[in-house]
């Protein structure tokens, strides 16, 4: 999540923003965001009424991303776990309110979208 907000904030490549330590997991979620952004981020645009893309803060698209990537493209996470973790992530890293949009938004699509 952050060599994904490094990357989207600084523009610079997303080899150079990952650690060379990060696990497999780390380098798969990195690169299955970037390869599924459009309809990542279609699906966010989609379901925070009244909010551009371009209006969230970096960190809290990096960190729906994410969670939007395990929900849609890895079974082995349970969705649950995904949202759980993005709203652990946005209370430890972002504004007060961000846990309850992260939350918000990540519910609906569950709701909606994801059949798993």
């Amino acid at each position: 999540m952050v060599a994904l907000y490094q990357h989207e904030v600084t523009g610079r490549p997303l080899q150079d923003v990952t650690p060379d330590e990060a696990s497999s997991f780390t380098r798969e979620l990195v690169d299955g965001v970037l390869q599924h952004q459009d309809q990542i981020d279609g699906l966010i645009e989609g379901y925070a009424q009244g909010w551009t893309l371009d209006r969230i803060a970096p960190l809290e698209r990096s960190i729906l991303r994410a969670a939007l990537y395990e929900m849609l493209h890895r079974t082995d996470v349970p969705d649950e776990v995904a949202i759980d973790e993005a709203v652990e992530a946005a209370k430890e890293l972002c504004a007060a309110e961000a846990p309850a949009f992260v939350n918000g938004i990540l519910g609906a699509i569950k709701r909606t979208e994801v059949t798993s």
